[in-house]
């Protein structure tokens, strides 16, 4: 039997704190980042000094992985903000100083090397779809609960982006109609808004100021900006009653929203990432509940799962090696 040849990716996970590349190892249907490097972003400087940047982590890791840069494939970046991918342009990002920004060809200039490029969280989902919770399926949504709501989804095995590149924007969409908390975008009652880690620790302020006898307040030492998105978590772990209404709270918006993108095209997995996703059972089981009372699907034999990231951090990095694989 013929052994299966190696072959090698590069992708990077462009931030506006970091920037952070790695070379993916691609073996028949196996995949492994062998090696990785970062450096700051210094996002108040021009694109191209941040390009130039990027080429030179990527050769970093490259060089790391005891590699050529004639051996790299491809080279993938995940980018902030609206990206179009068939130009390989940054249409707009908000924390860098792109508007109509080649980003792709900027990278290709400095390595003569393919380059592809995709919104970072779609970046992300493609990670886990290609190489982490979501190996083997053709639809899934992956979303990333940090200090907003980062999402991407996947139907038949490509990213969805949408007519003007700006699909897969879960977190904007609203599950509080009337008095809904204000969110950046400019809209009121996002689901950002409450499921973010931002939001986790909204509530959790909130349901503190109500309780003033919870052990929530030891946890922060009777601060309230000292609360995290273990917070709450932590005190339920305790016996806290007031620490439980808050993960209840939490995980209620959670499983609204997730069953609303699940009535809109039911993947076959949604796939939960970011630091909160790491509380694991504590979300997936009574969002997972919710689903088996609201959800459409409930009528049907075939059902979305609901899982946890297996790639953490890495996500965003795989994906966008593995773009141009697409």
């Amino acid at each position: 039997m013929e052994k299966v040849k190696s072959k090698y990716y590069v992708g990077i996970d462009l931030g506006g704190t970091n920037i952070v590349a790695g070379v993916v190892k691609v073996c028949g249907d196996e995949f492994e980042m062998i090696s990785k490097a970062s450096q700051k972003t210094n996002a108040e400087r021009e694109s191209i000094e941040i390009a130039k940047s990027m080429a030179q982590t990527a050769k970093e890791c490259i060089e790391q992985a005891g590699l050529e840069l004639s051996q790299i494939e491809s080279v993938g970046i995940g980018s902030p903000g609206a990206v179009d991918v068939d130009k390989k342009e940054v249409v707009y990002a908000g924390n860098l100083k792109f508007k109509n920004t080649p980003l792709a060809k900027m990278v290709e200039d400095e390595l003569n090397l393919p380059v592809f490029l995709a919104n970072d969280a779609n970046a992300a989902a493609y990670g886990e779809f290609m190489a982490g919770a979501g190996k083997g399926c053709k639809n899934m949504a992956a979303i990333t609960l940090g200090t907003g709501v980062g999402s991407g989804i996947i139907v038949d095995s490509k990213i969805c982006t949408g007519y003007g590149y700006a699909a897969g924007e879960f977190g904007h969409t609203v599950i509080q109609m009337e008095g809904g908390r204000p969110c950046p975008c400019g809209r009121s009652g996002c689901y950002e808004a409450y499921a973010s880690a931002s939001g986790l620790i909204k509530t959790t302020q909130e349901v503190m100021e109500q309780n003033k006898e919870s052990i929530m307040w030891e946890l922060v030492e009777g601060n309230l900006e000292n609360v995290s998105g273990r917070t709450a978590f932590d005190a339920m772990r305790q016996g806290d009653k007031a620490g439980k209404e808050v993960v209840d709270k939490y995980t209620y918006a959670l499983a609204v929203g997730i069953v609303n993108l699940v009535n809109t095209f039911q993947p076959e997995i949604i796939c939960i990432g970011g630091g909160v996703s790491k509380e694991g059972e504590n979300l997936t089981v009574p969002i997972q509940q919710h689903m088996d009372k609201f959800a459409f699907e409930r009528f049907v034999d075939k059902r979305t799962k609901i899982v946890t990231a297996t790639l953490g951090n890495d996500a965003g990095v795989i994906g966008a090696a593995l773009i141009g694989l697409q």
